[in-house]
């Protein structure tokens, strides 16, 4: 995610990273050359019928601008709705970890196994942040077990490898490990459904994370929207170089700019948990979790946040 300060709007004007302008400028370029041909012809050999009109053009524009409006609305929404989820991830998780400190204790009749209890404690809020990890890798197609080495077993991670969802292994581990506590008197009985109640949630919000990963707007849709403006920014030229003259290369261009730049857009933020420059940063939140839960533990040697590299936060 782009998360640079606030720019001014001549700053803003003239940027590049992170805008749709990285991903269109082929096409952009390619338009612009076709406008710039079509206009040097018909200036010298008056090439094109000079009966064609405007018209066509501004009535499918209008209808195409609908069309783009819809489908970024509905990307937006995708967007939104994946950063929901994921401040959901926080609070669930910091929730979790404040029951695991409170309500795990040893028997009155039992000080012996304090410290049995005090890792226990650190055991399930690391598998918490291992779990917070791997739903990052999950939902990012990574394959990268080794990053959770700093927060479960060896022989955990090993059981995770053939595993085709890991974090759903690392939360079904999670309730075997409350399930021991309870049994040896470590969890009140009204205390486990509590704890239960939150790994709950956790799986709710994967499941909603998932379903926005696997479920992208219909590609009849995208696809005719791509053919659409293609043809309509492709066509343009011809049908206003008797109206516009010298100037169709600089009027397609900011046309092609604006249709090439919201179809672009919609595309970059339909899956919002990608590594495109506009997606949600999951490893910034993932870190931000991991340090927030190790506090809770009394922890001081923290990594630091992760701070945007370039105006970028992945």
């Amino acid at each position: 995610m782009v998360t640079e300060k606030r720019y001014s709007w001549l700053r803003l004007l003239l940027k590049y990273r992170g805008t749709a302008l990285q991903r269109i400028r082929g096409r952009m370029a390619l338009t612009t050359l076709l406008a710039v041909v079509v206009t040097v012809i018909d200036l010298n050999v008056r090439f094109f019928h000079p009966d064609l009109t405007t018209i066509p053009f501004t009535l499918i524009g209008l209808a195409l601008s609908i069309f783009l409006g819809f489908r970024n609305n509905t990307s937006y929404d995708r967007f939104w709705e994946g950063r929901k989820l994921w401040g959901g991830l926080v609070n669930t998780t910091r929730t979790i970890t404040r029951q695991i400190l409170t309500l795990v204790n040893a028997p009155a009749d039992r000080a012996d196994e304090s410290e049995a209890v005090a890792a226990f404690r650190r055991e399930m809020v690391y598998r918490i942040i291992g779990y917070t990890h791997a739903l990052r890798l999950h939902l990012r197609d990574q394959d990268r077990l080794e990053e959770l080495e700093p927060f479960l077993a060896a022989a955990e991670i090993e059981a995770l490898r053939p595993e085709l969802n890991r974090p759903t292994a690392i939360l079904q581990s999670a309730a075997y490990r409350l399930r021991d506590a309870w049994q040896r008197g470590w969890i009140h009985s009204y205390h486990l459904p509590v704890l239960e109640q939150s790994l709950t949630v956790l799986t709710d919000l994967q499941g909603g994370c998932e379903r926005i990963k696997s479920t992208p707007i219909p590609l009849s849709y995208t696809s005719l929207i791509h053919q659409l403006v293609a043809i309509y920014c492709f066509a343009l030229p011809f049908g206003i170089v008797k109206t516009v003259g010298v100037f169709t290369p600089v009027v397609v261009g900011i046309v092609a700019y604006a249709f090439y730049g919201l179809d672009a857009i919609g595309d970059e933020i339909e899956n919002p948990f990608g590594m495109d420059a506009n997606d949600l940063p999951l490893s910034g939140l993932s870190r931000l979790i991991e340090v927030n839960l190790r506090q809770r533990l009394g922890e001081t040697d923290l990594p630091p946040l992760l701070k945007p590299k370039a105006g970028h936060l992945t």
